[in-house]
């Protein structure tokens, strides 16, 4: 500790002139600049407290020390280096001098098995900080990026409690495999698969602990994790505790309460357009039995499942640093939180109880650091029977809810033929929700130990040791009620009820160790990185389902268990002259137990990077304060395919069924042999990049402008083999390959800052073409693709999109839609495209893609005073969409069939089809939009000594601006069926620091 404040000490005499310190309990003096000119509005902060000051108009502060406080103040401003200070002198003279820190040369990001700063950093990596989070209720970390960074899309899954996003780091890199990029916890690479019962696996992790996200783009930055790096790195970092803090903890405690509200609802027609519509109808089609079935009331189906749902949260944490001796000191941070959230769609809500800490003792002289992590999640879900959304917007809205005669069932109104349930019939939509109960309940622990060992005698190399587990375990229930009109629907069950139970367990261990050199000699700057990764994965489930009226088993109870091994060893160096010319080189060999002929992958990359600002014709020129060029080139891998953990070796299926037979007395099962590939190989990622990072003004307006191309060779899909040959007629392969190349721009700036008010501003866009460039091993003009995307609802077994060389992933593939003179379409009219004289499949043709062509995020501050006013935005352009809830909606003909009445949508007359015309482009949309995603106005009172507190409100899912008919634009998979809507909420908050 000595050592310590010495340095502190000279660091402080090398830095400033002095202060004054008139009192021992308030400190006084004056900041400046290097030209002896006032800061105002510089941060004084006493260290280890939340006391602090700014300094005023001429650049003076006096900031009343606390007891228990550390004796060291740091000052800070914006384009300057900050400094930390020791005050235990007596009096020193003199201003203090903040010099420019024009390139940010201090500021560390944290990157691959390490930090580096941000001036040497030769990939392409953003990182955000907690200030700059979307603020509102998150139920998961993924929404707090939304619109936050170039080329990262998040698209949240729906407004169930819980509902997890998909994250694409510019655009997919495989076809079959996964496209979610690797997620890092505090240096450990953690599971994003799903665990039962859990909407998303990353809930576990509470969004107010995370201190920054760090995205890694491009090959340079991401290589150095290799496997399952191919769709970006994003790097969690959760908040510790400081060093410098003193023996006395402090809190900080926060606590939201909102409500939910849907307020849109797929246009369907009221009772009385129904009556009306069914009337004509009927007379025309002369089906008295239509009419006659029509009932008396006025129900709007959609307003009887939905909610105004409350929500509330409630976060404390608690920072401190004990010292022991004289040998170390040992910062900690210990959290907890809970959060009970209500969804808007009835019978669902949510229960999360979350905690974690972070010890770090520093020990021998700072030469030993170990930091323990731990976060522990317990989860209790209700998940509501979401086929009353699409019944709700089905069902005939002249009908009653209840019905508590011989016609009805439970007390609900049920559609009967001849007194028996039409089970061809759309379900109630209220019976639906009340005669499910659907709960589970999960936990989650994520826990390391890392182990930082700064050699003695030898300072420049350390050792490095980290262990981690990620364990999960989840159990729930899903009963169907006896005698509900659900129950009769399954022919399995036919009243009956029925009760499935399962439970899962996921564990995954990780061991690394690695040594790292770092060394400076004049202009020279050298750094090295060797290590090794070994990762166990494994998990084991049960699950059965049984009737409710006599404990039956309904199907074969299904026990499952799977593993699968990942070893890595990888290496990294870093040469940095003089400031300017930067070289980065990685290389990672990954073996997986998933592949048997070809386990091994090696993924190189390098990257290059010139600091222009350091040249002598820059170095003078005061506008411009950054200006580096960067490039780079590099490998990674996938073998995360989705499909088993067992794709390239032999195995095996009992046959359940008539092939069964007795020997003796003993009941044979044969079993069969399934198809597979030894010869599976990894995936590879090739990615070039170029950026350009400039700041102007001191670092008042930066920009990050960065282009890649990326390809994607030996991708793994199905391809058909000859019959007989290897005992199934499709096997996963590696064939095809995939490229995409983007543009990406992020612009930041500080338009406002003066001692009352600063203005943030940041805007970024990115534009991103992905092409398909090889799918078969002969690629002929016969071959139409192959089939992906969620099936068509009312087109059973039938998909709209598909894969095929030379367009898009997730192209819809479609007829072109004749109109007569008045612009209505005609049914079953389409385009003879290749002109021989009929209409099939052949005239088809790839019509507009799912994903968008550019992307933008938007976010704002502005602070008068204590005011802050905050706000953030994305929008998403060229992004199409097929409305399957209209392409189904829309036949007249679904008035009356199979005896029940159903409902349409309001644009039906229009269209006046009866027959479907599900392949028909008038249903391909564009679905571009702007989304205003939360507003929050925030008052910070300063009123008490040791009490810092702020008042907010935040309105969430604010508004969207779209010329999209459906609900809701943002469709991940640009099929847009019946879905949990998300909802706008309002939220009112408090914050506290003490």
């Amino acid at each position: 500790m000595k050592k310590i404040l010495l340095f502190m000490l000279l660091m402080a005499s090398t830095t400033i002139a002095s202060f004054a310190q008139t009192s021992p309990n308030i400190v006084r003096g004056v900041v400046v600049n290097e030209q002896q000119e006032p800061l105002v509005g510089a941060a004084i902060l006493q260290m280890g407290t939340s006391n602090g000051v700014s300094s005023g108009i001429n650049g003076e502060f006096a900031l009343e020390l606390t007891q228990g406080g550390r004796d060291f103040i740091q000052i800070s401003f914006f384009g300057y280096k900050s400094i930390d200070l020791s005050i235990t002198s007596s009096l020193l003279q003199g201003p203090i001098v903040l010099q420019e820190d024009t390139q940010n040369v201090d500021e560390v990001v944290v990157i691959g098995y390490g930090t580096v700063k941000k001036n040497d950093m030769t990939g392409s990596v953003t990182t955000v900080k907690a200030d700059q989070l979307n603020k509102g209720v998150a139920s998961t970390p993924s929404s707090l990026l939304m619109g936050k960074s170039a080329g990262v899309v998040v698209t949240q899954g729906s407004g169930q409690p819980g509902a997890g996003a998909a994250i694409r780091i510019r655009g997919g890199s495989s076809l079959s495999a996964n496209n979610d990029p690797l997620i890092v916890v505090d240096g450990l690479p953690i599971s994003n698969t799903g665990i039962s019962g859990v909407s998303d696996p990353l809930s576990s992790i509470n969004p107010n602990d995370i201190e920054s996200f760090t995205v890694l783009k491009d090959a340079s930055a991401t290589a150095i994790y290799g496997s399952r790096a191919s769709n970006g790195v994003i790097i969690i970092t959760t908040k510790k505790g400081s060093k410098y803090g003193s023996g006395k903890p402090t809190f900080d405690a926060d606590f939201k309460a909102s409500i939910s509200n849907n307020n849109k609802y797929v246009d369907v027609m009221s009772a009385d357009q129904l009556r009306a519509t069914m009337t004509d109808y009927a007379n025309r089609t002369a089906q008295p039995d239509a009419l006659a079935a029509l009932g008396s009331s006025n129900t709007d189906w959609q307003k009887e499942i939905y909610q105004i749902a409350p929500s509330y949260e409630f976060n404390v944490g608690m920072n401190g640093n004990a010292k022991f001796g004289k040998v170390g000191y040992m910062p900690y941070r210990v959290s907890v939180g809970y959060l009970y959230q209500e969804g808007v769609l009835k019978t669902s809500d949510m229960g999360k109880v979350t905690a974690a800490f972070n010890v770090n003792p520093i020990l021998f002289d700072e030469h030993l650091s170990v930091n323990l992590n731990g976060k522990f999640m317990n989860m209790d879900n209700t998940f509501a029977n979401q086929d009353a959304i699409s019944a709700a917007v089905n069902y005939d809205p002249t009908q009653a809810i209840y019905d508590d005669s011989a016609n009805g069932l439970g007390g609900y109104r049920v559609w009967k033929t001849d007194e028996n349930i039409n089970t061809m019939a759309t379900m109630n939509p209220v019976g639906l929700l009340a005669n499910r109960v659907d709960k589970a309940n999960a936990n989650r622990y994520i826990g390391s130990a890392q182990f930082n060992y700064k050699i003695h005698g030898f300072e420049e190399l350390t050792a490095n040791v980290n262990l981690g587990i990620d364990y999960a375990n989840s159990n729930g229930t899903d009963k169907v009620m006896q005698n509900s009109e659900k129950s009769f629907h399954d022919t399995m069950e036919n009243g009956s009820g029925s009760l499935r139970t399962y439970d899962q367990q996921k564990k995954d261990l990780t061991l690394e160790s690695y040594l790292s050199y770092n060394k400076e000699i004049n202009k020279h700057s050298v750094s090295a990185m060797a290590g090794y990764s070994w990762q166990h994965f494994h998990e084991q489930s049960y699950e059965t389902k049984v009737k409710l009226s006599n404990d039956e088993a309904i199907g074969t109870p299904r026990d499952f268990a799977t593993e699968y091994f990942l070893v890595s060893f990888y290496g990294r160096f870093n040469y940095t002259f003089d400031n300017r010319y930067m070289v980065t080189a990685t290389l990672r060999n990954d073996g997986t137990s998933r592949f048997i002929n070809d386990k091994w992958g090696l993924f190189p990359s390098v990257a290059a990077a010139w600091n222009a600002k350091n040249e002598s014709f820059l170095k003078n020129v005061d506008a411009i304060s950054t200006a580096k060029l960067r490039l780079s080139w590099g490998q990674t891998g996938q073998q995360d395919i989705g499909m088993g953990n067992y794709p390239s070796m032999a195995t095996y299926k009992y046959n359940q069924g008539g092939s069964n037979y007795y020997f003796g007395n003993n009941l044979i099962i044969p079993i069969t042999p399934l198809g597979y590939n030894a010869d599976l190989k990894w995936e590879t990622t090739t990615t070039y990049n170029a950026g350009i990072d400039l700041g102007f003004l001191n670092g008042r307006i930066t920009a990050n402008l960065d282009y890649y191309q990326r390809e994607t060779t030996d991708l793994i899909n199905f391809t058909p083999v000859p019959a007989g040959s290897n005992l199934t007629n499709a096997l996963l392969a590696n064939i095809g390959s995939l490229e995409n190349r983007g543009f990406e721009i992020e612009l930041n700036g500080v338009a406002i800052q003066t001692k009352n008010t600063i203005w943030n501003i940041g805007v970024n866009a990115a534009w991103n073409k992905t092409e398909i460039t090889k799918l078969t091993l002969n690629d002929s003009a016969d071959y139409r693709g192959a089939d992906t995307g969620p099936g068509v609802m009312g087109a059973v077994g039938n998909t709209i999109q598909k894969n095929q060389v030379g367009y898009a992933p997730n192209t819809f593939y479609v007829y072109e839609q004749i109109y007569n003179t008045e612009g209505n379409p005609i049914m079953g009219a389409y385009v003879d495209r290749n002109e021989d004289g009929q209409i099939n499949d052949h005239d088809k043709y790839y019509h507009e893609k799912a994903g968008p062509d550019v992307t933008l995020g938007f976010n704002t501050s502005l602070t008068w005073k204590n005011l802050t006013v905050a706000a953030s935005a994305h929008a998403s352009v060229g992004n199409y969409i097929y409305n399957n809830v209209r392409s189904q909606r829309e036949l007249m003909t679904d008035l009356w069939t199979n005896n029940f009445v159903s409902n349409l949508m309001t644009t039906a007359p229009a269209s006046n089809f009866t027959k479907s015309q599900y392949d028909s482009d008038m249903y391909i949309e564009n679905g571009s939009f702007f989304k205003i995603d939360n507003i929050t106005v925030s008052y910070h009172f300063d009123m008490f000594e040791n009490i810092k507190f702020d008042v907010f409100g935040t309105i969430q899912n604010v508004a969207t601006f779209t010329n999209y008919s459906g609900l809701d634009p943002e469709v991940f998979s640009g099929v847009d069926q019946y879905v949990f809507p998300r909802p706008t909420t309002y939220i009112i908050g408090l914050k506290l620091n003490f």
